[in-house]
């Protein structure tokens, strides 16, 4: 195994940890968690979902077969984090572009365990319509 396959692995790992801890704290209702969510304007009975919703992207991000599907699932996710933040008026750098920062961490790491995902996805042919 080649150094770029480990580095994505240990990416890949990296983010699916920060996403299992993140649904985890929304599962168990945990106080800083909960009064968190509560300041960005979401109510509390959208905790427990918004876990599960986190922990189906987390397990999806960690299965090989599932992971680029889980990787787009978790784009979204991320998303509405990064458009909450902005709606709030958050700090930029630090709160509102979290979500971009994981997302790229992501992404990298798919990138660098599946190098023909980054061709396909970089490919001029594959911008242009068939036939």
């Amino acid at each position: 195994m080649n150094w770029t396959r480990r580095i994505g692995i240990a990416l890949s790992c990296l983010t699916t940890l920060f996403f299992l801890m993140d649904a985890a704290g929304k599962l168990f209702q945990l106080d800083p968690v909960v009064h968190a969510t509560l300041e960005l304007g979401w109510p509390q009975s959208a905790v427990l979902p918004l876990g599960v919703l986190l922990l189906v992207g987390a397990v999806l991000h960690a299965v090989p077969r599932t992971s680029v599907l889980g990787a787009i699932y978790l784009t979204a996710f991320l998303g509405g984090a990064v458009a909450t933040h902005y709606r709030l008026g958050s700090p930029l750098a630090t709160h509102v572009l979290f979500g971009v920062y994981v997302g790229a961490i992501m992404w990298l790491g798919l990138a660098l365990r599946y190098p023909a995902l980054s061709r396909a996805a970089l490919s001029p042919r594959a911008a242009r319509p068939a036939g």
